[in-house]
């Protein structure tokens, strides 16, 4: 059985050695063509990234921006409802006749 095991392990080895062989032979591109097509696309998805990530931040801001506009319209339809009800207050109380009733 130790025999096999060793056999099957030069079977493998030798496999390994004419896949290299053969990946060398029939490789399209140079080793250098290979390493700028790597880097080229690395670059591209480099900024690629920096893109989506220049997108996400404008649409971050827009989306702050807007729910500012939204606070800033609800605070001032609260304090206009305040004031008029402070109003409508005073007015029913002097109508009355001179002010709020102490208990």
């Amino acid at each position: 059985m130790a025999e096999r095991d060793g056999n099957s392990f030069l079977w493998f080895l030798a496999g390994l050695g004419i896949g290299a062989i053969a990946g060398v032979l029939y490789a399209p591109r140079s080793g250098d063509e290979t390493r700028q097509a790597i880097r080229s696309k690395a670059e591209e998805g480099g900024e690629f990234v920096r893109d989506r990530a220049r997108q996400a931040r404008d649409q971050a801001t827009s989306w702050a921006d807007r729910g500012r506009e939204v606070l800033n319209q609800q605070k001032e339809q609260f304090r206009s409802a305040f004031e008029a009800g402070k109003q409508a207050y005073q007015e029913a109380t002097t109508s009355e006749g001179g002010g709020p009733k102490n208990p």
